[in-house]
């Protein structure tokens, strides 16, 4: 696999990972700020908040970029076999009709183009 094309599917999967790490966050009770008798010049729920923004505007770009490819089978390879993971190859090649080194290739376009649409973002 190339590089480049690993290094996105690296990205979509960490994406995965950080909705739920999100989905969790929300889950979480209202913060209740940290007392005054703190030693450190940090607060912690602050923080904790920085990162929530953090993490949604992550998620927020990766989305844009996915919404912004109309070919149902990228969306497809993208979402449910390398996102969602609801799909085995095999399984995928089934549901697309097309032979495994078919797969791959437009598997490779599929990252290929998300990359190009990602990085104009």
């Amino acid at each position: 696999m190339r590089q480049d094309v690993k290094k996105i599917r690296n990205l979509l999967k960490q994406y995965a990972k950080l909705k739920c790490d999100l989905t969790a966050f929300n889950q979480v009770s209202s913060p209740s700020f940290d007392g005054v008798s703190s030693h450190s010049s940090r607060n912690g729920t602050e923080s904790c908040l920085i990162n929530h923004v953090d993490l949604s505007y992550q998620l927020k770009e990766v989305e844009d970029a996915l919404n912004a490819i109309d070919d149902p089978q990228y969306q497809f390879i993208l979402h449910d076999y390398i996102i969602e993971k609801r799909f085995s190859r095999n399984e995928a090649c089934e549901r697309l009709s097309v032979s495994v080194s078919k797969f791959n290739y437009l598997k490779n376009q599929a990252l290929t183009l998300f990359s190009t649409i990602y990085m104009q973002l």
